[in-house]
């Protein structure tokens, strides 16, 4: 019987073959992108002054009162004879003393109902009652401020020319004139198309009555620090 002879077993001395590369594991899922700010439509809410605003309205001109709307709240800014804020909060578009005339959008801001209310009883310290007056201090002015700080916009020229007017003109309107930004309904003027030569006298009354203080209270006008927050409502 013959026998087979294996070979005899050695052990290689090479090095052993490196490892596999781990299989590539799936990319990551981006993170999502944050939600953008919450945004807030602001509006100026202009008022006629006088019932002549009919007739000057078309030539680029009027006698206007307007306030800024921002999350259901409304802010102006008048007159009065203490050294304290002339800043007040009203409904929208239901200013007393005045007719509501329209509204016009200036933009939107990312500040929350907080947020504008401080900023705002910030601002107020700048807009006194005292310091009011009719040429370089009123309620555009006080307006304008707000909405360029809100949202970068300027408001419509139309809304403070007559101003303008009487800071170029001093025969338009009397340096010294303050106005009341808040004032009775009786104190309108009546005004007709058949008596038109007549109501031109009481209109120039009417801007001499400008300088009167308001003196007695309005429930329907609260100043800014007194007025505390209410549930959010639809801006329009």
């Amino acid at each position: 019987m013959r026998m087979r002879v294996l070979p005899a077993f050695t052990f290689s001395t090479a090095p052993p073959p490196p490892p596999l590369d781990p299989p590539p594991s799936a990319a990551p899922a981006p993170a999502p992108a944050p939600p953008p700010p919450a945004t807030y439509a602001v509006y100026l809410n202009i008022y006629d002054i006088s019932p002549i605003n009919n007739y000057l309205y078309w030539f680029g001109l009027g006698i206007f009162h307007s306030a800024v709307q921002v999350h259901g709240m409304e802010f102006g800014y008048g007159a009065h004879e203490y050294a304290t804020s002339g800043v007040f909060q009203v409904e929208p578009k239901s200013c007393p003393g005045f007719i509501f005339r329209r509204s016009v959008c200036m933009g939107t801001t990312n500040m929350s109902r907080a947020e504008v209310r401080a900023f705002l009883e910030d601002l107020a310290e700048d807009y006194h009652g005292d310091t009011y007056h009719l040429i370089v201090k009123n309620c555009n002015h006080f307006t304008a401020d707000v909405c360029k700080r809100l949202t970068g916009k300027p408001t419509p020229g139309w809304v403070n020319r007559l101003a303008r007017l009487g800071s170029v003109c001093n025969c338009v309107l009397p340096e010294n004139i303050k106005v009341s930004a808040v004032r009775d309904e009786t104190a309108h003027l009546e005004f007709s198309d058949d008596d038109l030569e007549s109501d031109t006298s009481i209109i120039d009354s009417d801007i001499g009555d400008l300088d009167h203080l308001l003196t007695t209270p309005n429930s329907d006008v609260v100043p800014l620090k007194d007025k505390t927050l209410t549930p959010e409502r639809d801006s329009l």
